[in-house]
């Protein structure tokens, strides 16, 4: 579009009789073609050090929206649409989510913005990327900030052996059935999206009704339903749930700095996936938890999580 050539600092999101506002904001839309040949978009502000952003299910580039907002003064924050979502492509078929597909992508994308490496940032399924990034192309990750989503190792084990956390992962089965799980998603309106979102919130009222209509949007291509769920389907047909061989990628210990942000009162993923994590690093890691938040930590809880951040990157512009 001409608006995002020029890099407007003001956005129309649009909806046909049914959603239209304007809101002035730092971000600007960039399209980029990666080597693999995906189109990807992207929301981007400010200027410095490289943070990518990198959302989850059932969301989009928005989630991070408080976080650009706060940390594009000193850093070029870029938040794009994930594989299958918006108007990022969304190619036909389970394998192509794969990780090593999704990670492929964000070292593309470093790449693309003309830079070697960057900080790498994920939530909930973007928190799997951002995990899977950095131990298998530890090359292009600079420091690594994790949101409510457990190291891959850790869920793999607990997948395997606690009870409860496989009663909390019921949706991942679920989610492997064909059309239904697509079927039950679009219908009323999304509503299965509007009730994972804010009933999964401790801080109610987090969500706003442009807000949800920012996430609908990130499955207005007919693929996109599809194309998220395929995450899921790919990794459970993978070595996912196996425990990993010694020479695996998953046993690698991760360099790169590490900060993991954890909001307590997680629907989906107990807080004892976090635990006793620190033979997992060669460099350093820590944790901070949030006791008065739910699984979508970084909107429930903005200015906390922007002061951790702020605090994990600054001798980055020190």
């Amino acid at each position: 579009m001409k608006r995002e050539r020029q890099h407007e600092m003001i956005f129309r999101l649009r909806k046909p009789a049914r959603f239209d506002f304007i809101m002035a904001e730092p971000w600007r839309f960039e399209k980029l073609k990666l080597k693999s040949g995906l189109n990807m978009r992207i929301a981007r502000a400010g200027s410095g050090p490289l943070v990518v952003m990198l959302h989850g299910f059932p969301e989009c580039w928005y989630s991070y929206r408080h976080q650009i907002r706060a940390l594009s003064d000193r850093f070029d924050c870029v938040a794009p649409e994930m594989r299958g979502y918006g108007e990022t492509d969304a190619p036909v078929g389970v394998m192509n989510y794969t990780l090593d597909k999704l990670v492929g992508d964000v070292a593309e994308l470093i790449e693309a913005l003309g830079h070697k490496r960057a900080v790498v940032v994920g939530h909930d399924w973007g928190g799997a990327i951002a995990w899977a990034t950095a131990m298998m192309r530890p090359d292009v990750v600079e420091r690594l900030i994790v949101m409510n989503c457990p190291h891959l190792a850790r869920m793999g084990r607990e997948l395997r052996r606690n009870p409860r956390q496989m009663l909390r992962s019921w949706y991942m089965v679920f989610f492997q059935l064909p059309r239904i799980p697509e079927w039950l998603f679009r219908r009323h309106d999304y509503d299965l999206l509007t009730r994972t979102l804010r009933d999964g919130t401790v801080q109610k009222n987090v969500f706003t009704d442009d807000d949800l209509a920012y996430f609908r949007q990130a499955f207005r291509n007919p693929y996109s339903v599809t194309a998220a769920i395929n995450y899921y389907r790919a990794q459970f047909r993978s070595s996912f749930r196996a425990k990993p061989g010694q020479d695996d990628w998953m046993n690698r210990k991760i360099d790169a700095p590490t900060l993991l942000i954890w909001g307590e009162q997680d629907f989906a993923l107990g807080k004892e996936l976090t635990y006793d994590m620190e033979d997992l690093f060669t460099g350093p890691f820590e944790i901070k938890y949030i006791p008065d938040s739910g699984h979508w930590v970084q909107q429930e809880k903005p200015e906390l999580v922007n002061r951790y951040m702020r605090d994990f990157l600054a001798p980055m512009v020190s």
